[in-house]
């Protein structure tokens, strides 16, 4: 709003509420003003009740294109890519066991997991030539069942891929350090690639810890040292002792990376090897090898 003219609605169609919303976006006052008389006077309002009208219309038009400019944001599809591939596997994990429960009572022959589900799919288990002898479609239906569990544990596969050929492009730092996966499993946590950057190294060195967080803040349990960078070698390799250092080093790295990708995008190869030298001294000191 800094035209001294009019403000934002200076020169504005009074009909082209697109421009209207940019100028919303864009605008700002050095003081407050009686921005409706000013909008009458400019001719972009017939009165108060007119300009507040059109100001409601210029502002949801405004936040529409900014929530649009989000979701279609490079970070925010790899957050649903992760958090579709988490659905996928947590799917076809629920539906292998049930199809091996069903499995074993049917066939006598047990098994567990997406492999045991592949082979009924694929009609190892069993005999394919003498299927539904009971009468009652049982085979037909856990066979059909199987292949449901393989097709949904194929498209967990398929994300997976997107996702290690995104996330390196969206945030090239974190990605190297946290791997591509864990890097958009990071930023799907915090939210998206900005909110992950503002994050201190503590909050990032917790995140997929909240309940245990939330366990500890309300007494009686025990702080976590790490939360989802648990899966990364660097704390899950090293000695239950040392991995609180590991945890809190890798964190605060990554809280880095973050910042990088999100306000530079430049790559920083040293930040791999500071990382290195320091998970080492941490290991030397703890007997690991």
């Amino acid at each position: 709003m800094t035209d001294d003219t009019g403000g934002w609605f200076a020169d504005l169609d009074p009909d082209d509420t697109t421009a209207a919303a940019e100028r919303v976006a864009s605008g700002s006052a050095d003081a407050p003003d009686d921005w409706p008389a000013r909008a009458v006077e400019a001719g972009y309002a017939a009165d108060a009740d007119d300009y507040y009208a059109r100001l409601r219309a210029a502002t949801i038009a405004a936040t529409e294109a900014a929530v649009t400019e989000r979701e279609t944001a490079d970070d925010q599809q790899l957050v649903h890519a992760v958090r579709a591939m988490a659905d996928c596997e947590r799917t076809a994990n629920e539906l292998a066991e049930r199809v091996a429960e069903w499995g074993k009572s049917r066939y006598g022959e047990g098994g567990s997991g997406v492999g045991y589900a592949r082979r009924i799919a694929d009609g190892d288990v069993g005999d394919p030539d003498e299927s539904d002898t009971s009468g009652d479609g049982g085979d037909r239906a856990l066979r059909s069942l199987a292949e449901r569990v393989v097709d949904v544990a194929g498209e967990a596969d398929d994300l997976r891929a997107y996702i290690e050929r995104t996330a390196p492009a969206v945030a090239p730092n974190l990605s190297m350090l946290a791997g591509p996966v864990l890097a958009a499993r990071l930023i799907s946590l915090s939210g998206g690639l900005e909110p992950l950057a503002k994050q201190p190294s503590g909050t990032v060195q917790v995140l997929g810890a909240e309940d245990a967080l939330f366990a500890h803040l309300r007494g009686g349990a025990p702080s976590p040292k790490h939360g989802i960078i648990f899966t990364h070698e660097y704390v899950s390799g090293t000695r239950r002792e040392e991995r609180g250092s590991a945890a809190r080093a890798l964190a605060g790295k990554l809280s880095i990376a973050a910042r990088i990708d999100h306000y530079s995008g430049d790559r920083r190869p040293d930040l791999q090897r500071e990382l290195d030298e320091r998970i080492e001294r941490i290991r030397s000191r703890g007997g690991d090898q």
